[in-house]
């Protein structure tokens, strides 16, 4: 009846090979043969899952080198389809112009015991293999995982998220949408808190909003470089660009007007507006710093901080391309363009955007 069964799909009679096997499986149904047309068969009903599954099963069960040929032919013949329907949906996905802007795709975290569960998904849907998805799903902080066109991301991403990863994407424009001002120093605290500020034409004013609409903050250390001369191995000087010192950045994100408070010790003015730090001229930067930095603390209690900045940007640095794309917002004095200040306003325009997201999608 074997015989049968295959003239039956050789005639692309399937109705019949169907009536067939469904008499097989009684008789016989660990025969490798019958198991192997049952893989057919859902090959051609497009039950792909089931198809591999049992393809997978014969190469692992039977030592017949025909069967075994046979399976890893359809093993072959449904990754091509797989990957004609992705590329089909890429293409579908990037047919609107707003689709092509340049976008990133940012991992989140797992722990280890998720990363040991995800990682076979994650590797079926980016076409990795299960050790290199392992390593580069995250443990920690956020992963820079891909840019390329938002269309694509968000394909990919969506998949991503129904496998029960956690991931999001954004578009570089987006980011660039948000309002940065930079803040000079607070003038008043209370349920409305007001702060002197310019805006990104330099202009100074004051902009007053309530605590409650502060819903992230974000901190990061950002290095300042000096040219500095020193003595090589052949006692030779030589100029070296060095980490001298690093600058305080903390932002607050105020997403209900789109905007970004950034604040940084280069540039908040301890000595003006409201008594936060003693008014002292022994007080160091650092000191006033963190006074400001417990100060804010106090006002804003239950406002989640974002710390892991420098990890997520040591591994975007080289990115020289996407960073070159995103205006930092950062004023600090500077010889020469690092990737460290794009970097941190990518890092906090990320932040704002996931938050944007998830309020959205509460609404």
């Amino acid at each position: 009846m074997i015989e049968q069964v295959a003239t039956a799909f050789e005639r692309k009679d399937y109705h019949t090979a169907a009536k067939l096997l469904k008499q097989l499986l009684k008789e016989s149904p660990e025969n490798p043969w019958v198991q192997f047309y049952l893989g057919r068969l859902h090959e051609v009903s497009k039950k792909f899952q089931d198809a591999e599954k049992i393809y997978r099963q014969l190469l692992q069960s039977t030592t017949n080198t025909k069967i075994l040929a046979q399976a890893r032919q359809g093993l072959q013949r449904l990754k091509e389809i797989e990957q004609e329907a992705r590329q089909r949906a890429i293409a579908q996905a990037t047919t609107e112009p707003s689709n092509t802007e340049l976008g990133v795709l940012v991992l989140e975290p797992l722990n280890n015991e998720l990363k040991a569960q995800a990682a076979p998904k994650f590797a079926q849907i980016l076409q990795i293999d299960a050790y290199t998805a392992r390593l580069t799903l995250p443990s920690r902080g956020w992963k820079l995982y891909r840019t390329g066109q938002i269309g694509e991301l968000k394909f990919y991403g969506t998949q991503l998220q129904k496998a029960g990863i956690p991931c999001f994407w954004a578009t570089i424009a987006a980011i660039q949408q948000i309002q940065v001002f930079q803040v000079n120093y607070f003038v008043e605290s209370a349920a409305n808190t007001t702060v002197v500020c310019q805006n990104q034409a330099n202009q100074v004013g004051s902009l007053t909003f309530n605590l409650s609409e502060v819903k992230a903050r974000v901190a990061g250390l950002l290095p300042i470089f000096e040219q500095v001369v020193d003595v090589d191995a052949h006692r030779k000087l030589e100029r070296k660009t060095q980490t001298q010192d690093y600058a305080q950045f903390c932002d607050l994100h105020l997403p209900g007007r789109r905007c970004i408070l950034r604040i940084s010790d280069k540039g908040y003015e301890f000595q003006q507006g409201l008594e936060i730090t003693p008014q002292t001229s022994q007080n160091t930067i650092r000191i006033n710093w963190n006074l400001l930095g417990e100060w804010l603390e106090q006002q804003l209690p239950h406002v989640k901080v974002w710390s892991d900045f420098t990890p997520f940007a040591e591994t975007i640095l080289d990115q020289t391309e996407m960073l070159g794309n995103i205006q930092s917002h950062i004023h600090l004095f500077r010889r020469d363009k690092t990737n460290w200040d794009p970097a941190f306003h990518l890092y906090s325009g990320l932040v704002f955007s996931n938050l944007t997201q998830h309020i959205d999608g509460d609404n």
